[in-house]
């Protein structure tokens, strides 16, 4: 049997919440939210330490807070919120099939926002040599066995990979009781944001190796050493600059993966830089009707933005449900010079949007500009540029009056 919904979304997360709420808010009330964990919330479930919604809620949450307040909210709306159900495909005319203890079911929906968040990349995926023994984890997973399964993960402890995760697992373990020996990154900067590094690493005495990799893991059953190396800067160890360390924890936080797969069995055209799917000024992705969000879409820093951007997800949707999205949005956004990327990749002419994007390195007193051909459309000038953290800037409508093609990029 076929079920019709208006508005599907999968992932109950802090973007699909927050789709979720302002989508029924605008006047869908055949709102579905599909979750495959046993409790809404995502992430934020494992995520014990404070400082979320310092820009929404002018309050430092800690993750299931932060979570809370959107369940709370939902709740109150009687947003329908199927928990333990595993979606199995996705189909570009909205067909939507699942799977859970009760059985197989299959969706018919008006639209659907994509919010499925994101996962860790693991030792496989960066091919450290030596022996495969216990005691390698990732740092989602050693959050969630420390903070959710009171399980103790190893007590000398090594870290390979400085983003937010990785840092804030540093902290955690010494909390624990583990030394932490050393943070290692392979780039010559960390990936996680300052205030991470000042609170979760200078406070507590765990030095940060820059320019660093682990080259080899030892120990049978389980990890009695792994041995680090400098790196040049193609990334390559420099032979004569090797340290071993005695420990039998190694964690890895070396980056995360948007979980496309359902939208690329949908269809979705998928960026090869961000990892998540291409997309308009409306968050719509090539296949229309289908939106995308949160850290599907791109890897957030904040969780703050994950909120807005689910916002601006259910927004549109309504409008295309009731079928008032109009504009053709053809006209190309490029990175250029200095920038990784930017979102969103097409948008359309005489409308307000907030571009997101990242740049490639760390740069100091620096002017983004975006630019049409030879005309300048806007430039904004930072003391700071830094890749570990997003950076937002807004056009209004009449800036981009007559725009056929937007570059942006940074003024060297």
């Amino acid at each position: 049997m076929l079920i019709k919904k208006d508005l599907i979304i999968v992932g109950a997360g802090p973007a699909g919440l927050a789709a979720a709420i302002e989508a029924k808010k605008k006047g869908i009330d055949d709102v579905l939210v599909l979750e495959r964990e046993l409790n809404a919330g995502g992430i934020l479930n494992q995520c014990i330490h404070d400082g979320f919604g310092l820009i929404r809620f002018k309050e430092a949450l800690t993750g299931p807070e932060y979570a809370k307040r959107f369940i709370d909210e939902a709740k109150s709306l009687n947003i329908e919120i199927i928990t333990n159900v595993m979606v199995q495909d996705i189909s570009s005319d909205k067909v939507v099939t699942t799977i859970s203890p009760s059985g197989i079911k299959t969706y018919k929906a008006s639209a659907i926002i994509l919010a499925m968040g994101c996962r860790e990349r693991t030792r496989g995926a960066i091919c450290i040599p030596g022996t495969r023994p216990a005691g390698v984890f990732t740092a989602g997973v050693a959050q969630n066995l420390v903070n959710l399964k009171n399980i103790m993960v190893g007590k000398r402890v090594v870290i390979l990979g400085s983003g937010d995760i990785g840092l804030i697992m540093a902290r955690r373990l010494t909390f624990e009781g583990a030394k932490v020996l050393a943070v290692v990154e392979k780039l010559p900067y960390s990936s996680g944001l300052q205030r991470n590094i000042t609170q979760c690493l200078d406070d507590f005495g765990i030095p940060l190796l820059l320019s660093h990799t682990v080259i080899k893991i030892e120990g049978h059953e389980r990890v009695k050493s792994v041995t680090i190396a400098k790196v040049d800067e193609q990334g390559n160890p420099i032979r004569g600059t090797s340290k071993k360390f005695e420990c039998d924890t190694l964690i890895l936080s070396v980056g995360l993966i948007p979980e496309n797969e359902l939208s690329l069995n949908a269809g979705v055209h998928i960026d090869d830089i961000t990892g998540g799917a291409r997309v308009d000024e409306n968050l719509q992705t090539s296949v229309p009707g289908i939106f995308a969000c949160g850290n599907v879409l791109q890897v957030h820093d904040l969780v703050d933005y994950v909120s807005a951007e689910g916002e601006l997800a259910a927004r549109t949707a309504v409008d295309y449900i009731n079928g008032s999205i109009k504009n053709k949005s053809d006209i190309t956004v490029i990175a250029g010079n200095g920038i990784r990327y930017v979102l969103p990749q097409s948008i359309s002419p005489n409308k307000d949007i907030t571009f997101s994007m990242r740049v490639t390195s760390p740069y100091k007193n620096k002017t983004i500009i975006f630019k049409d051909g030879n005309r300048q459309i806007k430039k904004k000038t930072f003391k700071a540029l830094n890749p570990a953290e997003m950076v937002r800037i807004d056009l209004k409508a009449q800036d981009l009056n007559d725009v056929r093609n937007l570059e942006v990029f940074i003024d060297e």
